[in-house]
């Protein structure tokens, strides 16, 4: 169970105005009816002095052990601050020769009880539950304090010395019963409670050490615009209905999609999830019936049957939002507006997609295909190591296809209906700028290029490589 930090504070507050509490005359008559001694002016300095000087320690002690207690949100550092001095304070190297008093071998029987009930629990609670720095602490005090009592037991049954006065000597073998008998009592209290007090846990997030599995909301999140998604900040945990293992949509907990996948011979990952370009859609894989999901204002379009973990494809939007192409050893792209799908095996990326056709690539060759997935027209697929990747613009009307070679900055032109190269420029740019991007045709017709330094923006003529700038 989980104690509010304030609670800690209020004890450690009461303790300290405790142990602060002068010594009153009724303890020191209390005192002195306990051990049948006759206080007398010869011997009521000594016992006064005795009682000040365990509250002033003890309120020592406390200053750092409340804190500490509060800061922990560990009690058992209470206990250990209030009766550390009862311990301690007689402790002798080496300790003197003596018989136990009757009236101690009481106490010390409930101390050995207690320290036997307290390894008892102690260990079993280290074998169950591990060893952490918390009860590591703890058992490293417990075991000081086993030593430390014996010692001081032996001190405080020891005669009082000869050449003391009748008063004083029975005042001092009061104060060691006394002492005595308040150490057996606290040494078994701390003992004991290092044993078996634990420290609170936060109370931001509350977990039990093991939970039944169970099932996510039968709800839907639902959405108009994404304006952002979040993934999964928990490490993986199967079937936790947590809101940090979910993936978060505009800030919500989007229960309907799987949070992790398992992939064979790897550690666990991220499940996929895309967003649409215009910020109105989703794609997902769904937590329960583990299929790929298109999801948007108006409801939800499953893209796949059930599939394995291994199985799941990377998918990609393309085509201004309406084409989902789900890539992995071969590809299939699904029309949003009609839900056909088309299947396109081998093709391991799409690079261009329109309403006239596609553009993809396989192992060796880069493939123009209509949307039956027929091939319109295929080339050699070029890899050059160290060079940066040709890149495939297909125009809207698939009357013709770019290809930009990354190496040479050389744009080329082909027509998809014969397989002829058109044209190839290279375009020169001003001053030191050079080609960076090719980003399509206009609007207004011509394609249009960026330049790689200066990231402006050129219309470029196909046929001779002119360019010039468009105007705002």
């Amino acid at each position: 169970m989980t104690i509010p930090p304030i609670i800690f504070w209020v004890a450690a507050v009461i303790t300290m105005l405790a142990a602060a509490v002068p010594v009153t005359g009724e303890r020191l008559t209390r005192f002195a009816t306990l051990t049948d001694l006759s206080v007398t002016a010869a011997n009521a300095r000594q016992v006064i002095d005795h009682f000040a000087g365990l509250r002033r320690w003890r309120l020592i002690v406390l200053t750092v052990a409340a804190p500490l207690a509060c800061f922990t949100d560990d009690p058992f550092y209470l206990v250990l601050g209030w009766c550390a001095v009862s311990v301690f304070r007689d402790v002798r190297l080496p300790a003197p020769v003596s018989h136990a008093h009757d009236d101690a071998r009481i106490y010390r029987g409930a101390w050995l009880l207690g320290l036997g009930g307290a390894v008892l629990a102690g260990g079993y609670l280290l074998t169950d539950r591990g060893v952490t720095p918390a009860r590591l602490a703890h058992a490293v005090i417990v075991i000081t304090v086993a030593a430390a009592v014996p010692l001081a037991a032996r001190s405080l049954t020891a005669r009082p010395a000869p050449e003391a006065s009748d008063d004083s000597a029975r005042a001092e073998s009061a104060i060691r019963r006394w002492s005595a008998r308040t150490l057996y009592l606290s040494g078994t209290a701390i003992v004991l409670s290092g044993a078996l007090l634990t420290p609170g846990q936060p109370s931001q997030r509350e977990l039990p050490e093991y939970s039944m599995p169970t099932s996510f909301p039968e709800r839907r999140a639902v959405f108009t615009t994404v304006g952002k998604y979040k993934a999964p900040t928990c490490p993986w945990f199967d079937q936790l209905d947590d809101p940090c293992r979910s993936w978060l949509v505009n800030g919500e907990p989007f229960p309907q999609a799987a949070p992790y996948i398992i992939r064979k011979g790897g550690a666990p990952q991220r499940a996929p999830f895309v967003r649409s370009p215009d910020k109105k859609a989703v794609v997902y894989l769904d937590k329960r019936d583990r299929r790929l999901v298109y999801q948007d204002a108006e409801g939800v379009h499953h893209l796949t049957g059930r599939l394995a973990d291994t199985e799941v494809p990377t998918p990609v939007f393309a085509g201004q939002n309406r084409y989902v192409s789900l890539v992995r050893d071969g590809t299939q792209i699904t029309d949003t507006t009609t839900w056909t799908t088309v299947s396109i095996p081998g093709a391991q990326q799409v690079h261009d997609l329109n309403e006239s056709g596609i553009v993809v690539t396989t192992v060796s060759q880069v493939l123009v295909l209509d949307h039956r997935g027929k091939t319109r027209m295929s080339l050699p697929l070029r890899k050059i190591k160290d060079a940066p990747e040709d890149t495939y613009h297909l125009r809207s009307d698939g009357r013709r296809l770019v290809v930009i070679r990354g190496r040479e900055m050389r744009v080329e032109t082909f027509d998809p209906e014969t397989g002829r190269r058109v044209s190839g420029v290279v375009p020169v740019f001003p001053g030191d700028d050079f080609l960076g991007l090719g980003l399509g045709w206009s609007k207004q017709g011509p394609f249009l290029v960026r330049g790689n330094m200066s990231e402006r923006v050129y219309y470029l003529d196909l046929a001779t490589g002119k360019l010039w700038r468009r105007k705002r």
